[in-house]
């Protein structure tokens, strides 16, 4: 058998006795960082062989892994922390398993998804998960613009050296959503922060030291209460009133983005005679 299992994001205490007991049960446990995991092991008085499996040895280590479970040898696979292949490495392993016929299961335990979800306040009962982003500018935003008008919670993770750049993205993209930061779930530090990105970014800014692992949550798209620039409004006046008549597109605008009719109708026709 093989058994995913899932250790502490933090506290060593968040660990079920069924996970203990499997750990200490197998013959081999696969671990990101064998320096990392043996803490945790040594913790819990587990002797059992640890063979590293990370994302820039999966498809090297499956015949390994392989070849032990057809010599009857039972097998665990951990991740640095939470659970694995929930932004960790394990997809390889789970398809390679499926495609022998090797039978598998899950031991669940911590994460950080759901108690950031917890601590965030946000609307929780649907969310869009899309984990680590990528490291270039250009990718990152376009993924985040493929979740713009998510009404759902965006949940996803950050390393210490790419949260800065991480809230830059998202105050390019969703303006004035308000965001949360959740810091070291479960550990002596954990921290919540809630803000728009710029206002976040102006805090963390002033932190020399980012540390720890932080969860980030984007409010759901709600078209009344979107942030939106003047010069966007201006944008979609003039695109408006070649089809309708100007007061009747100052109206729709107004009532869309929650604003002023009248100082609305003062600006717009400025700008028009302006130009």
């Amino acid at each position: 058998m093989v058994y995913i299992v899932s250790t502490p994001i933090g506290n060593l205490s968040d660990i079920s006795f069924r996970a203990v007991e499997v750990l200490k049960s197998v013959d081999i446990i696969l671990c990101e960082d064998t320096r990392h995991s043996i803490k945790l092991l040594n913790h819990y008085d587990i002797k059992n062989k640890l063979v590293s499996y990370h994302k820039f040895n999966e498809e090297r280590r499956i015949e390994f892994i392989l070849e032990s479970i057809r010599e009857g040898k039972s097998l665990a696979l951990i991740s640095d922390a939470g659970t694995p292949l929930l932004s960790d490495p394990g997809e390889v392993l789970i398809r390679k398993l499926k495609e022998n016929n090797i039978s598998y299961t899950v031991v669940p335990g911590a994460n950080a998804l759901l108690p950031a979800l917890i601590l965030s306040g946000f609307d929780m009962r649907e969310f869009t998960f899309i984990g680590f982003l990528d490291k270039k500018a250009a990718k990152r935003e376009e993924k985040l613009k493929s979740v713009l008008k998510e009404e759902r919670p965006v949940v996803l993770y950050s390393s210490p050296h790419e949260l800065l750049k991480i809230l830059e993205s998202i105050d390019k993209v969703f303006k004035g959503r308000r965001v949360c930061i959740v810091k070291e779930i479960t550990k002596i530090h954990e921290s919540v922060f809630v803000g728009k990105a710029r206002e976040l970014i102006s805090y963390f800014e002033k932190d020399e030291k980012i540390k720890g692992e932080y969860v980030l949550l984007i409010e759901g798209y709600e078209e009344k209460n979107e942030e939106i620039s003047f010069d966007e409004i201006k944008e979609m006046y003039f695109e408006g009133i070649k089809k309708d008549k100007p007061k009747d597109v100052i109206k729709k605008l107004a009532k869309k983005y929650n604003l002023n009719k009248r100082e609305l109708y003062s600006k717009l026709t400025k700008e028009k005679e302006d130009s």
